[in-house]
């Protein structure tokens, strides 16, 4: 099942790239045939390889004339890390959602690849493992929010 989702990330991707505007539009069900797959998998895809964490917005409208529309979210801010900062990380977050922001930032030149790793390695769950398990989440946010701010001097 990777592999088939891996595929119709990869043909979405590109789509995109192959775009002058930041988004595509598609049928829902003309994927799903495309790919010899059922309208859920597509849906899987979108859910969790196309979030906003990872840079993308959808639309979606379901029934037989439905579609969707990838939208690849582009930084208009003149300070983006402040706006990630500001309103994206929250109060708390995950590792999985920590890392989408930090390669999402090394996907558009904000950060390093020497930054990226460092970020990485300091959120990972065994470098928070003498915290409680369900405070966690709450110092990532912190750490994540501090790291970036550092970069914004």
């Amino acid at each position: 099942m990777a592999g088939l989702s891996n595929s119709i990330e990869a043909f979405l991707k590109e789509l995109l790239s192959n775009t002058d505007d930041d988004f595509i539009e598609i049928g829902r069900n003309d994927l799903a045939n495309q790919f010899n797959c059922a309208p859920s998998q597509i849906n899987y895809v979108l859910t969790t390889r196309f979030t906003p964490y990872k840079g993308y917005y959808i639309e979606s409208r379901r029934g037989g004339s439905g579609y969707v529309k990838i939208i690849k979210l582009t930084i208009k801010d003149s300070n983006p890390i402040k706006e990630i900062v500001e309103n994206v990380i929250g109060d708390r977050i995950t590792k999985d959602k920590s890392n989408n922001i930090i390669n999402m930032l090394l996907d558009e030149d904000l950060i390093t690849e020497r930054e990226a790793l460092v970020m990485v390695h300091a959120l990972e769950d065994n470098t928070l493992s003498k915290v409680d398990f369900n405070d966690r989440n709450i110092l990532r946010a912190d750490l994540l929010k501090n790291m970036l701010l550092a970069f914004m001097r």
